[in-house]
């Protein structure tokens, strides 16, 4: 009861007109919106081989649920959903794009896939919290969000950085929408510099568009790697737009400039049409946290990345961001 009411009341408050599109300048600005819980259950498969089995066990996602302003009922908002990196959700990169969102009129669903799967510390999350767990908590959220009066989830883009943006591509393959059969597909991916380590022996896609970001000076973006994979899904019916810049990994979050230690842009799998997913260099197949970990041993870089956010690039991948969505999310604006 209180949840619901809590609902209601941030719907009340949020008076000011649906915006018709996103700002195509980029300049963006946070709103006063309250984020609320959402109640989504989902699965935790460790691979897309479990999730097709069916037999994943149950695990309620973490999820925060930004309304969008003005939208209502009788004018449903679009919406977005956020996937974070290896190190897990933040104020300065999910947190303040969602209330950037909502002040535009789209509704914002931020997924924690680390926090109820209480996985240990970052290299252990890695090895134990995967792919395949996020898009179970993507397609679920989805779902919920199908299930929202004021929410018109036909038009619901699922955007990842780094380690989420991974899967937000991966739900873009018709095989993977087809595993977790939601009761509809994403209406667009955004992958924000995420490594382009994984090919799909069957590249038939849902054909929503896929918009590819990434940095010239970010060491885990393999960029002949990535355009071999925008390839595979132009051959698989899918619109692919690819934007870089001259930036580090994670350009539009914290300022603070530091270098991590690993990172997996060498590594390379194959998922085939049975979603086996098989490292293509050792043929060996990942189907537990052990495999994993000894996979991703073989071929981590210990050379390491550089990150470090800058406004400039964050306001152009706005504004390309803006130019990719809109039609998705807006459809009918006026010109």
């Amino acid at each position: 009861m209180r949840q619901c009411f809590l609902f209601a009341a941030a719907l009340l408050v949020l008076s000011t007109p649906v915006a018709a599109d996103l700002a195509a300048d980029g300049d963006w600005h946070e709103a006063a919106v309250a984020p609320v819980d959402a109640p989504v259950m989902s699965t935790s498969p460790f691979g897309l081989a479990d999730a097709a089995r069916g037999d994943a066990p149950a695990q309620a996602a973490s999820v925060r649920y930004f309304p969008a302003i003005g939208a209502s009922a009788a004018m449903p908002a679009p919406a977005v959903i956020l996937l974070h990196g290896a190190g897990g959700v933040s104020r300065s990169r999910e947190g303040r794009y969602a209330r950037e969102l909502a002040g535009q009129g789209v509704a914002v669903a931020v997924v924690d896939v680390f926090g109820p799967r209480d996985t240990g510390d970052f290299i252990e999350r890695l090895m134990t919290t995967t792919e395949a767990m996020a898009l179970a908590d993507a397609f679920a959220t989805l779902a919920w969000l199908d299930a929202r009066p004021e929410v018109d989830a036909a038009r619901t883009a699922l955007i990842g950085f780094s380690y989420g943006a991974m899967s937000s591509v991966y739900a873009s393959y018709r095989q993977v929408a087809e595993t977790y059969d939601p009761p509809l597909a994403f209406a667009a991916h955004v992958a924000f510099y995420g490594p382009c380590i994984a090919r799909f022996e069957d590249v038939t896609t849902t054909g929503a568009p896929v918009l590819m970001l990434w940095g010239d000076r970010d060491a885990i973006v393999d960029p002949a790697q990535c355009r071999l994979l925008a390839d595979d899904l132009r051959r698989g019916g899918s619109a692919v737009t690819v934007r870089h810049y001259d930036a580090r990994h994670r350009w539009d979050g914290s300022q603070r400039q530091w270098k991590a230690p690993v990172h997996i842009a060498g590594c390379r799998f194959t998922v085939d049409a049975d979603n086996t997913v098989r490292d293509t260099y050792s043929t060996l197949t990942m189907t537990d946290a052990a495999t994993r970990a000894t996979i991703l041993s073989l071929c981590a870089s210990r050379d390491g990345y550089l990150i470090g956010g800058d406004e400039a690039v964050r306001r152009r991948s706005n504004a390309d961001l803006a130019a990719f969505l809109n039609p998705v999310l807006f459809p009918h604006a006026p010109d």
